[in-house]
């Protein structure tokens, strides 16, 4: 399967999975109906911002759109952290983040 296929195909998976009609996907990406539709039937595809915002509203992972991963919802939420958060830490304050999760993964694996 192309890339473009891979990325049609998740693209109308991840909304339908959503329950979003391509109006309520435009709205809630920021994009107009018709650019939807495009990227859908491959007419267009789109540009690394739509990406972004195709992924956010869907709440996937943009590697999860272009075929990279088949984990849809992944580290979605963890995208969303590091980008609002973890890059105004400092350097010790990272360290620190990082081994905070690394705790977290480990008791998980217990449970």
């Amino acid at each position: 399967m192309a890339d473009s296929d891979i990325f049609q195909k998740r693209l109308v998976t991840a909304r339908k999975k959503r329950e979003l009609s391509q109006d309520d996907l435009a709205k809630k990406s920021g994009l107009k109906p018709a650019a939807i539709s495009h990227f859908e039937t491959g007419a267009r595809k789109p540009s690394f911002d739509n990406l972004k915002r195709l992924a956010d509203a869907l709440n996937v992972t943009a590697d999860y759109l272009l075929g990279r991963t088949d984990d849809p919802e992944g580290f979605a939420e963890a995208d969303v952290a590091f980008r609002h958060g973890f890059e105004q830490l400092s350097s010790e304050q990272r360290e620190i983040a990082l081994d905070f999760i690394e705790v977290l993964a480990k008791r998980s694996k217990k449970e």
